[in-house]
């Protein structure tokens, strides 16, 4: 009987060996929770706070606008393995957010954007901000670096909610994430400190720089009214006002037509340039835009 239970013992014991080794060497870990999200910097921003826990999914790939963007089958079906939805109050969403619930009743979809105020996204022709019956809002809130500091809140406490056990992890990486944009925050005043106050003017295709430049003390003109091309009218006041102020460059969205940005760049012997709010790497991207600014407005 001795001789059993120290058998056993042994036998316990070994079994509890193998059992920690296994753990050691990661066969244990849990696979990486898998998320969604709408646009390429918000895959940024999860990669930054979620790191080695999460798996993130784009629907609007590089080079589509995600004003209109299908979703394509095979990204519905990738689409039922997330666990979390995190929107940002692109137009697309509007369409398709109760369609990806009704495919995955199980993923929590998270408002990144929650708690940020909106602003109308609608122009007079000097490039003010106006309210329209349609109630159109900006939805461009990841320009800004003081918005993605509230963005990324909301995703340290929603992937927190979601996998509680490493709740901590997501903490350190949030404010490291913090300090980093603090950091770009930082290099993007110096760099827009070069920039004249007569000279702060510029004119894009798509509004999509509005927040960017209020942080910065620019003046943003869209092209683009209401997601619409301009007519005529607005062309040859944009025109005049470029001539007016000296401006040389026309901004372009990728993602769009350089139709009538070139209309405006040959009338008043200026060049069109290319600068993309979509690009995956966020810090480095309005790094870049920043020192494009500069070179063409001072």
């Amino acid at each position: 009987m001795k001789l059993r239970a120290i058998f056993f013992s042994i036998l316990t014991l070994f079994v509890g060996f193998l059992s920690t080794q296994t753990f050691a060497e990661g066969h244990s870990e849990a696979e990486p929770m898998q998320v969604t999200v709408s646009i390429l910097p918000q895959k940024y921003f999860l990669n930054e706070i979620g790191g080695k826990y999460v798996k993130v999914n784009v629907m609007v790939p590089p080079g589509a606008e995600p004003a209109d963007y299908e979703p394509k089958p095979s990204q519905m079906t990738e689409l039922s393995k997330s666990k979390l939805y995190f929107s940002i109050g692109v137009p697309f969403e509007k369409s398709w957010l109760n369609r990806f619930q009704g495919a995955n009743p199980d993923m929590k979809i998270i408002k990144t954007e929650q708690g940020i105020e909106k602003m109308p996204l609608a122009f007079d022709d000097e490039g003010n901000r106006i309210p329209t019956s349609k109630g159109l809002m900006d939805p461009h809130v990841w320009l800004s670096p003081a918005l993605v500091r509230i963005q990324a809140m909301n995703i340290r406490d929603a992937l927190s909610d979601a996998d509680p056990s490493h709740k901590e992890y997501y903490r350190q990486n949030y404010m490291k994430f913090a300090k980093k944009i603090n950091s770009i925050d930082e290099q993007l005043v110096n760099i827009m400190s070069g920039i004249p106050a007569s000279e702060t003017s510029f004119i894009t295709f798509h509004p999509a720089w509005g927040y960017f430049a209020a942080d910065y003390g620019l003046h943003q003109l869209p092209i683009q009214v209401e997601g619409k091309e301009a007519d005529m009218k607005h062309l040859q006041k944009l025109i005049d006002y470029a001539k007016k102020e000296n401006i040389k460059v026309i901004f372009m969205e990728p993602q769009f037509s350089k139709k009538q940005a070139k209309v405006i760049a040959n009338a008043i012997g200026g060049k069109v340039i290319a600068i993309d709010p979509l690009a995956e790497d966020w810090g480095k991207n309005l790094v870049s835009i920043a020192e494009t600014f500069k070179a063409t407005m001072k």
